[in-house]
């Protein structure tokens, strides 16, 4: 089994995923925030940091593309490959309304026919290997029986497909009966990709899914930086790998941003994850959030780890 941290936007940029894989070495992939090419660029200067080989060493990473596209996909695609990646993924599933109006992400499964060109462009052209990144569909789960159709013609290095439509977003129980149907009629290797919390989540997966080779975490890996290490028989999290952690993305911030306030920005969006490793430590949390400097957010950060109790055994809330 192969297990990759899933791409959020804004968040597991290179400076977190070079803290995550110095300090949990575990993942066998990352991927990056996707990368959105226009017609005046292949990538922006923000991107390009982002994939840039040199803030990534050591680092197994495949950079995602969202666009709808196909010469735009190719340029970005091209650029990429001039770097030495050897894969790219292609954004299938963003369920945000600014990108699915855009008919962009998940909005794109439901433009089946414009999907079917572009993919016969993009695989024809292509200059490295594309995986996919997908929805089971925009308002129907059953919509995965028209992909699984469109797609089986392409040359697909993998299909990593999310268990939900994207009207459900991130809420409800994953539609774990429209992703059998994938799993059993996949003709390319399938990675799953929906609520993994906790180890009982995993076993239950696979239990389900014998057949799949991949998992992709996200809120559970962010929540619990140590839970692939623990799928596989390791040990929880500590309170020292977990300072460690903090301690390198939040240095990683300041090298490369000016004044308190964005690194505060970056750091405190990571609490809304980490927070469930404190249980009952809802005021000291919020003096952390409510630090105006990085003095006072490490003063606030010093004493919930010298005085809270930590749980690093997630289960979902």
């Amino acid at each position: 089994m192969k297990f990759y941290f899933a791409p959020m936007e804004g968040i597991t940029g290179y400076v977190f995923r070079n803290a995550h894989h110095a300090c949990f070495p575990s993942v066998d992939r990352y991927y990056t925030p996707f990368i959105s090419p226009n017609q005046n660029r292949p990538m922006s200067p923000k991107e390009k940091r982002d994939v840039l080989p040199e803030n990534n060493r050591n680092i197994p990473l495949i950079p995602q593309i969202l666009t709808n596209n196909a010469t735009q996909f190719l340029q970005a695609a091209k650029v990429l490959a001039d770097m030495g990646y050897e894969e790219v993924n292609l954004n299938l599933g963003c369920p945000s309304a600014t990108v699915v109006t855009k008919g962009k992400g998940a909005g794109f499964l439901g433009e089946k026919e414009k999907l079917r060109t572009f993919l016969d462009e993009v695989y024809e052209y292509t200059p490295i290997p594309v995986s996919l990144k997908t929805r089971l569909g925009m308002c129907d789960p059953m919509e995965i029986v028209e992909l699984l159709e469109l797609f089986r013609p392409y040359p697909v290095k993998e299909w990593i497909l999310h268990a939900r439509i994207r009207e459900d977003y991130y809420k409800y129980e994953p539609r774990l009966d429209a992703f059998e149907v994938a799993a059993k009629e996949s003709p390319f290797p399938l990675c799953y990709n929906g609520d993994i919390f906790s180890v009982e989540d995993y076993e239950r997966i696979c239990q389900r899914f014998p057949q799949i080779q991949s998992v992709m975490l996200g809120r559970g890996l962010m929540a619990n930086p140590a839970l692939v290490r623990q799928i596989k028989g390791g040990n929880p999290c500590t309170k020292e790998e977990f300072l460690s952690f903090h301690n390198r993305i939040c240095h990683g911030y300041e090298e490369i941003m000016s004044g308190d306030r964005n690194v505060l920005f970056k750091m405190k969006e990571l609490w809304a994850y980490w927070e469930s490793l404190f249980a009952g430590e809802d005021k000291r949390i919020k003096k952390i959030k409510k630090a105006n400097s990085l003095a006072e957010y490490y003063a606030a950060v010093s004493i919930l780890l010298e005085q809270a109790d930590f749980a690093s055994d997630i289960k979902k809330s």
